[in-house]
C-alpha cells in the first residue's frame, strides 16, 4: 500500500491509501506519478497530491493533516510547536526540550 496526501498551497490535507496494484507494483519514485493521476481522477484534476512514506523512506516524515510541505527541503514538517528550542535540518523535526 502507498499513501498519498492532498496538498493545498503548502498545507497537507487528507491522506489516502492507494493499492499497489493501481501503482503497477512500482516503487517510489516511479509509483508517484501513477498515484497522483489516480488521485486526480477521483478528487479532480485541479487537486495536488504527493506520495508520503509511512516508514519515512522519503520526504523526511510521514505527512499528516495540518502538516506543512516544504518544497525546498522536499519534506513534510509538523506545525511549529510552542516551546520548541530549534529545528533539526537533517530530520526536519522540531527540537522539544526534555522536561
Amino acid at each position: 500500500m502507498a499513501h498519498f496526501v492532498q496538498i493545498n498551497g503548502n498545507v497537507c490535507g487528507e491522506v489516502i491509501v492507494v493499492n499497489n496494484e493501481v501503482l503497477e507494483n512500482k516503487p517510489f519514485p516511479e509509483s508517484e506519478s501513477i498515484g497522483i493521476a489516480f488521485c486526480k481522477s477521483i478528487y479532480g484534476e485541479d487537486t495536488e497530491w504527493l506520495q508520503t512514506s509511512y516508514n519515512k523512506n522519503f520526504r523526511k516524515n510521514y505527512a499528516g493533516t495540518g502538516y506543512l510541505y516544504d518544497k525546498g527541503r522536499d519534506a513534510f514538517i509538523t506545525p511549529e510547536p510552542k516551546g520548541n528550542i530549534g529545528f533539526d535540518e537533517k530530520t526536519c523535526q522540531w527540537i522539544i526540550p526534555v522536561v
